[in-house]
């Protein structure tokens, strides 16, 4: 029933989320098959899609898609497009409540972001220099990606003009349009600088880009052929698991966190709409925590002065 045609009010909605939502076309087709999915399920069960639901009926959807095996990002998503699609029917006067609210995915475990550990990444970053435009641009995109968590896309579309080098740092348009302020470091805002003034102009050939990643043709230098590079890179540094420029992006949150970074800073820095999708990161923040604990309460487990005196009293 996957074809199945969405109800009009279901269109107006998705509509409503991109002129007043400011969402991404990519977002709207990912909330249409979600919604999609739903209105599949009610009508395999008897339900009206236009009308009160019940939570029994919710957990009923949560549960298919548990047992179709949809990631728990895929089911969050999937859950955010049901429960504003259910906001927009209260608006609408159709229903009175909203039955989502207190709902979550029913978990099939979390499954922990894969990360590279400082030494690959230092290994990785380190990589002996070779006199070309290229290099030099590729190791100032690793270090960038790396020194500020960006999303692939977000990385190769960064403009020119919206980095600003004397401070070190960047403004990023990430998901949904949204803009964010990203601080970069001084190793990176070193290689930046260096392949704005030295690499860069011989790569345009005095062409006009406002990109600041560019490829010997002038445009700017596409994911596909970042996902190559990276790869080569990391084959190099003797790193022999598959890297991907997410995998940088899931390190830059970890190696914080186990820094002392707090959760909120992180989350501001990834530009995640919502604390709970940085909550995946928490498994770091409570190691960390566990071990201040231990090296820090009276109480931890640290007995070797009750050890000592164990044999009698001291007088």
């Amino acid at each position: 029933m996957a074809s199945m045609m969405l109800h009009p009010l279901a269109e107006r909605y998705l509509s409503r989320l991109r002129v007043e939502g400011g969402l991404s076309l990519n977002t709207i087709e990912a909330y249409r098959r979600d919604l999609t999915k739903f209105h599949s399920y009610l009508h395999r069960i008897g339900v009206a899609p236009i009308g009160p639901l019940t939570s029994e009926t919710l957990t009923g959807f949560l549960r298919s898609m548990q047992e179709a095996q949809l990631s728990r990002a895929s089911s969050l998503r999937c859950l955010s497009a049901i429960r504003g699609w259910l906001q927009f029917l209260m608006r609408e006067r159709i229903i009175e409540e909203n039955p989502t609210i207190g709902l979550v995915p029913i978990s099939r475990g979390v499954r922990l972001p894969k990360t590279l550990s400082q030494q690959d990444v230092t290994a990785l970053l380190d990589l002996g220099a070779v006199p070309t435009p290229e290099d030099l641009r590729d190791r100032a995109m690793l270090e960038l990606l790396y020194a500020t968590g960006l999303r692939v896309s977000e990385l190769v579309m960064a403009e020119v003009a919206l980095v600003n080098l004397d401070v070190g740092y960047l403004r990023v348009t990430g998901k949904g349009a949204k803009q964010r302020l990203v601080p970069m470091g001084e190793r990176a805002r070193q290689l930046l600088g260096q392949y704005v003034n030295e690499a860069r102009p011989r790569l345009l050939k005095k062409r006009a880009s406002r990109y600041m990643f560019v490829s010997r043709r002038g445009g700017p230098l596409t994911r596909q052929a970042f996902w190559k590079l990276l790869r080569h890179r990391a084959l190099r540094a003797g790193i022999r698991q598959i890297i991907s420029p997410h995998m940088l992006r899931h390190s830059f949150a970890t190696h914080l966190l186990e820094g002392g970074a707090d959760l909120r800073s992180v989350q501001v820095m990834l530009g995640h709409a919502d604390i709970a999708t940085t909550q995946i990161y928490t498994h770091i923040e409570r190691g960390r925590l566990k071990r201040v604990h231990d090296k820090y309460f009276p109480r931890a487990g640290r007995q070797s002065g009750e050890k000592s005196n164990r044999g009698g009293v001291t007088q």
